[in-house]
């Protein structure tokens, strides 16, 4: 027997979890931002990318 998978019926906790980081990312980029202004090293920068696209991919509902 083959269940339709429809990503809108998750369980709760899942929900919660993703609502929670997708109020945090925004602070955490900011954050990163200006770590990465006053002291740029590669680590910072590769962080600073994955918060960015983390946060596109919250607001363009990608995840």
């Amino acid at each position: 027997m083959n269940k339709k998978f429809n990503k809108y019926t998750v369980q709760s906790w899942f929900r919660n979890i993703r609502g929670i980081c997708r109020q945090l990312i925004i602070p955490f980029a900011i954050f990163q931002g200006i770590r990465t202004v006053l002291f740029p090293t590669t680590l910072d920068v590769l962080l600073l990318a994955i918060f960015i696209l983390i946060a596109l991919g919250f607001h363009y509902e990608w995840f």
